[in-house]
């Protein structure tokens, strides 16, 4: 038995992947996608303010919900090209 999620929309995923998402993301995605139509995952989203409208606190209290490691010694820019790419 495997721990690694099972990747339900693999071509999705693989160009999801090569745009820099990380793993996490573009399985959720992937996944999602697979379940409900992309069409339908498409449409979702675009509620977020725009990183480099947040200040650093804020981007950093991202990161900390996120999980993502290193966050407190980062720049603003540096912050906000983590988030994306996770």
């Amino acid at each position: 038995m495997t721990d690694q999620p099972q990747i339900k929309d693999e071509e999705l995923y693989e160009r999801l992947r090569d745009e820099g998402a990380s793993k996490e993301k573009a399985a959720r995605i992937a996944n999602a996608a697979a379940a409900e139509g992309r069409s339908k995952v498409g449409k979702r989203g675009g509620e977020a303010e725009n990183y480099e409208d947040r200040t650093v606190e804020e981007l950093r209290e991202q990161a900390r919900e996120l999980d993502i490691n290193g966050y407190s010694n980062l720049r603003k820019d540096e912050l906000v090209e983590e988030l994306r790419r996770h």
